[in-house]
Order: structure tokens, then sequence, then C-alpha cells
């Protein structure tokens, strides 16, 4: 299906500021002194209560904290907790042994009556401390929510033509609680043009640069008032990238455009469970994962803390090499910032002092033992520890499969049916696959996330479905039931490693993002296992090789021929134009082809069956292009969990719809990326269907039964249009019209 676009088509300067002497300055201050009403010796000059400005108050507010961390129990807390008629019933540290506490917030409530303090506590060495503070009128009062100035405590320096005056910036950083600094010393940051970057830069840049000062475009302005709160510079950095040690800056903190930028360029660094990681540079020399007593001594690990800020991998390996010996090499940081990552790598001269020294980095790192996760998967998360990712022993089709330079030369050389061949090259190509998992944000080059064990899989669908189940008969509210979000948040992230995670909030984004990002790391598992290693040469015809792998039969459809024209007119009729903004898609189609696959019954098979209809396939992972291969090599598979979200609330079943303007919301096209599939099956309903107006609550009896269910949609295709294809195989081809299910929440069947 290729993609058209259409596309409808529809500055200030200031006042510089006079110079004044230092005399006329001091001159000028003792006349508004004078003028100037006194304020109360109870406020600073900042209006902070008891004289006090707010890094004072915040001085004083962490000494406070860290002698009660010191001094008191996580009991004695709770007890003053109870004496005051708040709840203490939450943990101690974390939610559990994969997450720990994400809440925040600028404005806690506080209760204006005195303190009460148990016993236990009058008698602690912070007792006259806390007595200090009982009266609520003694206690230091810091304004966090001034959200309007966020370059408060700020020093900006502007260099370059800017798109606004300097005077313009130099007003609003003033009016949002910053200063500017003509100079970069001393300097937060240095707010700059990209075209300086281009130009080389001054010796000004140059400095800020020697200096670590964060270097950031014009838009980090702008986008810190709009959002009311100073942006990560990470972000917005436009120059760091020119250091000797690269860009230094982890995926999860630079924009998403030059994340998926960076991830589409990015070479796969480990492939699996054999794969050499690509920094040690020992595979460059030959060098083999170390293998005893079948243990492959290769782990990958994971850990997403949010509530601590992490998001970390980590990768140990013993690695032998040819006349070299045995090394050790371990490696750990966040995705993108190598500069600052942990690195470490030590040659062995005993090879049982290296396995000693491995097995008790592996326990260090994780805090589980190192042979009962290898043999026989037995794993314990704890607190602050890695988890293992189950690498499977292959090759990841990012690093197996045909990179650009090999897609032409594979056609020319292959001896399938040219469009046939065509159809092969794109689904063996990396450059699928890359962009899927880049879109999932499931794309680090450090994990082999497209090359994982059935057993990891399998753990992460049962705490997703677990997750579910729990979420559906949860009766906490609030900040509890966030409290659970963040939770799974963590561990999901943690099993299910991402250069962007964040906290789920609702089902729709549990259905994008853990159901449909799982289904389709399973599909490109899959895929990497039948694709293998393409990456040498392609005279020998790799492509022929695959397609006889696949296990099926295809042809192209003569575009003059009678089946070609009824899927024509099928899609013509029941595909509408999506608009976005200004821009208007549509599709038309460039080849058909006729598939028939072993993982199915045969077209002979298919004929005896009852109520067959023609129908687009349209589940919510759909005919993405990286999962197209293992639906011909393994068949269709049915939705992995039941969500209230399209897509998923008709539980584990094999969705399929009569609109191809419904398929291809799911074909995952985009407008540099403009061909993709949509799937035309023959599908048997069965002797009963069942027509629901509203998804069902309770889908199992449906799936026990397997019975063939039509949910009706807001649009259906107009009946007196359909006709009977051969061997009795209806063809729901018409209109797209208006039904009498107007309530519906599909929008088509």
């Amino acid at each position: 299906m290729s993609i058209h676009e259409t596309r409808s088509h529809a500055r200030a300067s200031g006042e510089e500021e006079k110079v004044m002497t230092r005399k006329q300055k001091a001159e000028n201050k003792e006349q508004e002194a004078e003028q100037s009403p006194k304020k109360p010796k109870s406020e600073n000059e900042n209006g902070q209560p008891n004289g006090k400005d707010a890094a004072e108050i915040a001085a004083e507010f962490e000494e406070f904290c860290k002698a009660i961390k010191e001094h008191l129990s996580i009991q004695q807390m709770r007890e003053i907790l109870q004496a005051n008629g708040e709840d203490s019933s939450g943990p101690d540290k974390f939610y559990s042994e994969w997450s720990s506490c994400t809440f925040n917030t600028k404005d806690p409530p506080r209760k204006q009556e005195p303190i009460k303090l148990p016993d236990s506590v009058l008698n602690s060495p912070v007792s006259d401390l806390l007595k200090k503070y009982q009266d609520p009128s003694r206690r230091p009062h810091r304004d966090l929510v001034t959200t309007d100035k966020p370059f408060t405590g700020m020093m900006i320096s502007l260099m370059g033509h800017l798109s606004r005056t300097h005077d313009y910036w130099r007003k609003e950083i003033e009016k949002h609680g910053g200063k500017v600094a003509n100079s970069v010393i001393g300097a937060t940051c240095l707010v700059v043009s990209p075209a300086e970057r281009e130009r080389g830069g001054t010796s000004k840049l140059v400095e800020a640069m020697e200096r670590g000062i964060r270097v950031v475009s014009e838009a980090w302005l702008a986008d810190s008032i709009q959002k009311k709160e100073a942006q990560p510079f990470e972000a917005y950095d436009v120059v760091s990238d020119l250091s000797v040690d690269g860009k230094g800056i982890p995926w999860d903190k630079q924009d998403p455009s030059d994340e998926a930028l960076e991830s589409l360029s990015a070479e796969l660094k480990l492939y699996g469970k054999r794969g050499v990681y690509k920094d040690s540079k020992l595979q460059e020399q030959g060098g083999e994962i170390f293998e005893k007593d079948r243990i492959l001594y290769n782990c990958a690990f994971s850990l997403c803390d949010l509530g601590r800020g992490l998001n970390d991998y980590c990768v140990m390996q013993l690695i032998t090499v040819p006349e070299r010996g045995l090394h050790l090499y371990y490696k750990k940081g966040r995705v993108g910032d190598d500069p600052n990552a942990e690195e470490r790598h030590k040659q062995w001269e005993e090879v049982e002092n290296a396995v000693k020294e491995f097995v008790r980095l592996f326990e260090e790192i994780a805090g589980n033992e190192f042979e009962p996760w290898e043999r026989e998967k037995k794993f314990q998360k704890k607190p602050l520890k890695f988890f293992p990712i189950g690498m499977d022993d292959g090759i990841e089709v990012r690093h197996g499969g045909l990179a650009l330079r090999q897609l032409g030369v594979a056609v020319t050389h292959c001896k399938l049916e040219p469009l046939v061949a065509n159809f092969m090259k794109v689904l063996c190509s990396q450059e699928i696959y890359k962009y899927a998992l880049m879109e999932i944000g499931h794309d680090p080059p450090d994990l082999p996330i497209g090359m994982v064990t059935d057993f990891h899989l399998k753990r992460c669908e049962e705490v997703l479905l677990e997750f579910i189940e729990k979420v559906k008969s949860m009766k906490e509210t609030e900040l509890k039931a966030e409290a659970v979000w963040s939770d799974f948040s963590q561990r999901w992230f943690t099993l299910m490693h991402s250069t962007r995670p964040f906290i789920f909030r609702d089902f729709q984004e549990l259905a994008d993002d853990a159901a449909a990002a799982l289904e389709t790391v399973r599909d490109i598992t899959v895929a990497s296992h039948l694709i293998e290693d393409m990456s040498g040469s392609t005279i020998d015809d790799p492509l022929s090789d695959q397609y006889k792998k696949l296990g099926c039969s295809i042809l192209p459809l003569d575009k003059d021929s009678n089946d070609y024209k009824m899927i024509l007119n099928y899609l013509q009729k029941t595909y509408e134009p999506v608009k976005v903004g200004d821009i208007e898609y549509d599709a038309s189609v460039d080849n058909i082809f006729a598939v028939e696959t072993n993982a199915h019954p045969s077209y002979d098979e298919i004929k005896k069956l009852p109520n067959k209809v023609l129908l687009y396939f349209s589940s919510l992972v759909g005919t993405r292009t990286s999962n197209l291969l293992r639906h011909l090599h393994k068949g269709f598979l049915p939705s992995i969990c039941h969500l209230p979200v399209p897509g998923y609330m008709f539980g584990r079943a094999i969705v399929c719809s009569d609109a191809a303007a419904e398929a291809a919301r799911y074909g995952f096209t985009a407008v540099d990326r403009p061909e993709g599939f949509l799937v035309l099956a023959i599908a048997s309903l069965g002797d009963q269907i069942t027509e629901l107006k509203s998804p069902p609550e309770d889908t199992k009896s449906l799936q026990d039964k397997k019975l063939g269910v039509k949910g009706l949609g807001r649009k259906k295709t107009d009946e007196s249009e359909h006709f009977v294809w051969k061997d009795d195989i209806k063809v729901p081809c018409g209109r797209l019209v208006p039904s009498e299910h107007n309530d519906s929440p599909l929008e088509y069947n």
C-alpha cells in the first residue's frame, strides 16, 4: 500500500540598556532605598520569613532531613504519623523489589496545628530539633510553586544571531527569574544559534565546551517558558557530539526526533548469546564467548527505577581470544551515554579465577547466584539490583538482516520471480526491524531485544496479564492507584528495556506500549531466528534460501486478472482517506500476492469450511512489515490479552474487518516510509456468529468456545453491493455507510 500526501497551503526589537558608571548606580540605589518603605524585620528582601532567603531555608531543611534519617528509625517515623492521625501503612523505601516511589509534589499539604511527638521520639537525640519546629509558626516556609519563574537561580549567557534579539531574551529571562551573563564564566548554560555549530563557533563557544557548560538551542528558552519549568538541557544540546567522547547524551534525554535518527543509524553492539560485545573490540581479533559445561558466559541486564532516575543496562562477558587467552569484559551505563559508562576489561591467565570473578560479579550486579539462573532460570529480583535479560542463542535481525548496501545486489542474484524477490528483500532487511523497535521505544543497540528467549517473552506476558487482572479488580484510588501503575511500569521497563520509559496511566497506553510492543518483539525474534545471518556475501542467493525456509507459496497476481480487479475494488470502496492537520493520506495498490502457507490449512481444506468471508486482518499489531515474516512462517496468533480498547476488546482473538480503512490503521506507514502491507484472509466464521453492539466484559467464554464474533461498528459496508466470489466465499465489498449503531465504540465492523 502506498501513501500519498496532499497538503493545503494557506518579528521585534527592543531598546538597548543605557550604560551607567558605578557611582551613578550606587547613587540610584541610595535614592531608591530612601523612597521605598522599610520591610518588617521578619522578612528579607525576597519576602521570606525569619529574614532567611530561599537558599538558607533549603539548606536548613536538608540538615533537618539528614538528622532525622541518622537518628530516627523507620518505626519511630511511623509512630509520629500514627500519633498525628496519618496513614503509616506505606512501604519503607520501595513499592516492591522492582520499583521505588515516583511521587513528587511542590505543594505538600501541611497541618497547621502543633505536631504530637510519641515517647520513643521524645527520648531520641533529635527531640530538641523536633520540638524547635513543633509549632507551625516556627517552621520556615519555602514557596516551590512559582512555576512562572523557570529560570530562578540561573545565569544564562547568550551568543550569536538568535531569532529574537538579545534584549528581548534578556527581558524574558529576567521576567522568569533568571539573569543574563555576558561571559560564560559562572553561567548555567550558553544559548546559541544552530548556525554557530556549523561555522565552528567563536572563542566563547569553545570556552563553554572546555568548561563543561551546557550549550543549548534557543528552543530551550521558549519551551521552558511555555511549559513553566526548566527543560532538561540534554534534549536541546547542539554541540556535545563535537567533543572527543561523542555526544554523550542518554537517548531518553534527547528530543525524540534526534533519538530516532541515532537509533536508525546505530550499529547493534550485542546480537545474541554468542555475540561478542562490539565495544570490547575483541571480535576483531577472533574473540568468541567462553563456554564451559554447556554454559555461555555472556549476560545482559536491565534496571529501570524511575523513582531514582535509573534506566541502565549492563553487559558482562568472558571472551576467549586466539593466542591471547581469556578476557573479562564489563560495561554498565545508560543507552547513548558512553562517555559516562562504567567499563572494565581484564585479561586472565587462569580460567578458574576468571570464572570465579565472573560469578562474583554476577552476584554483585543481580543479587542472585549465576548457575541456578543459567541452568534453571531461577531468579528472585532484589531491590536496586539488575535483572538478567534472557538472550537467545541466535543473531538478532538488526545485525543479521540485509544492510541497505546489500539489498539491490541480493535481488540481482536472486532466482525467484522478480516481484517475489523484491518482496523477500523487504522482509529480510535490517531497516524495517530497526524502524519497528525505534517506534515502540525498545531499540537499545546495547541489548538484543529482538533475540530473547521464549522463557523471557512468557515471563513478560505473565507480568502483563497479572497486572491487567489486578487493575480490573483494583479498589485503590488516587495516589495508591498511581503507585500500583508506577510499580508495574518500572517492572515492565526492567523486563523490556526501553530508551523512553514512562509511567503507564491507562488501558490505551497498556495496549499500545505494552501488549502490542510485546507482540512486536515476539514477532521480530521469530524473524531473527528465520533470517539468521545474511550480513555476508549475497552471491549465493540468500533470498531464495529464506523463501524456502518460510514454507509458503507466494505468487504475484496478474494486474489484468479478475481477482486483481476484485481486490482493488474491495480496497477502493472500503478505504477512507485520513486527514491529519492539513495533510490527507490516501492509498493505492502496487502489487497483490496470492499466498498459501503451510502454517494454515490448505485451500482445498478451507473450501470445505462453513461461512467463509474474505476479510482484512486488523489486530493492533496488524500487518506492520516487521510482523509479516512471522505471520507467513507461523500463522496468525490471537491477541495476547483482553483490554477495553480497540484491538484487544475481544480478548484472545484473531481480529479482522470488512473495511480496508480499519486495517490500514495498523499498517504503520509514514511519510518517509509510504509502503506497507494489508493482508486479506479467507476466514471461516463458523456456523454460529454472535453479534455484539458493545465489547464483552468477559471474553473467556467466547475464547473457550472459539466462537465467531462480530462487533458492530458505527459504519458498515453497503450490503446491497456484497457478492459471492469463488467456492462460496463471501466478499463484503461495498461503500462505507452509517450503521444503526451510532453509539458503538467501534468505528468499523
